[in-house]
């Protein structure tokens, strides 16, 4: 891999939080990134249920009845061209308050900032001008699940799934996804979906990853051992508006409470 250029400021970039901890450069990644090629994959989470069930690959994206604008049918259509091909979200089977779309930011937070309201199933990305993007989201169910502050260290495409031991302990089915055994596959029916983004503390992978799943019908639910997902659709759009690091705040409500 080719060394960074010294003189690039985005090598040097890091982010500080509120408590003054400060998180990686891009040239203390490098090593990471190297790990990950060489079949070093982090663990991260998956779903409790069982493979997921994918719709076929052509279905339509449906419109959820009493019939929506051709906006949200555009927004989650068939990506085709996708290193997988991603079909379309069956929209009768989601909520329609977990669309994406830009709202009023609610979480008082800096632009860039990634925020999860826990309490109610939403993902903000906060833009100037006191906007945000909301996407819905799923999350995990009570026991599992992560809070507090942290950074997007890592992202990555189609990425590898590597289940830690203690998911290998509670379902020893997934052995053969074990780091051991090199992981899952990218593809469709991996948990991790179409993109992840890694959550990192104290200079530390936390494990818990922001995610796509192709269980679109479980968005707005607690089903998964402890990360956030969000529709193939959404998590590709979250991944292309966010850079890292990138700080990251999960907690249940909007606003931080003294």
């Amino acid at each position: 891999m080719q060394a960074p250029d010294p003189n690039d400021p985005i090598a040097s970039l890091t982010v500080t939080l509120r408590d003054g901890r400060t998180y990686f450069s891009r040239r203390q990644l490098l090593s990471l990134s190297a790990a990950a090629a060489s079949g070093l994959v982090l663990p991260a989470c998956a779903t409790t249920g069982g493979p997921p069930v994918v719709p076929a690959p052509d279905a339509p994206a449906a419109e959820p009845s009493g019939g929506k604008t051709r906006r949200w049918s555009t927004m989650y259509g068939a990506m085709p061209e996708e290193d997988f091909s991603i079909p379309a979200v069956d929209l009768t089977k989601v909520d329609e308050r977990f669309y994406r779309q830009l709202v009023d930011d609610p979480t008082g937070e800096r632009p860039g900032t990634i925020v999860v309201d826990t309490r109610s199933y939403y993902l903000y990305l906060v833009r100037p001008g006191g906007k945000a993007m909301r996407y819905g989201v799923g999350l995990g169910r009570q026991g599992f699940a992560w809070s507090g502050e942290g950074v997007i260290q890592w992202k990555q495409r189609w990425p590898k799934w590597t289940p830690p031991a203690e998911m290998i302990a509670r379902q020893p089915k997934l052995a053969k996804y074990s780091a051991e055994n090199g992981g899952q596959a990218p593809g469709l029916d991996n948990p991790l979906g179409a993109r992840a983004l890694y959550i990192f503390q104290n200079r530390q992978d936390t494990l818990y990853r922001l995610h796509g799943t192709p269980e679109y019908w479980t968005i707005g639910k607690a089903v998964s051992s402890g990360c956030v997902r969000l529709m193939n659709q959404d998590i590709i759009d979250l991944y292309d508006r966010v850079a890292t690091p990138t700080p990251i705040v999960v907690r249940s409500g909007t606003r931080a409470f003294a």
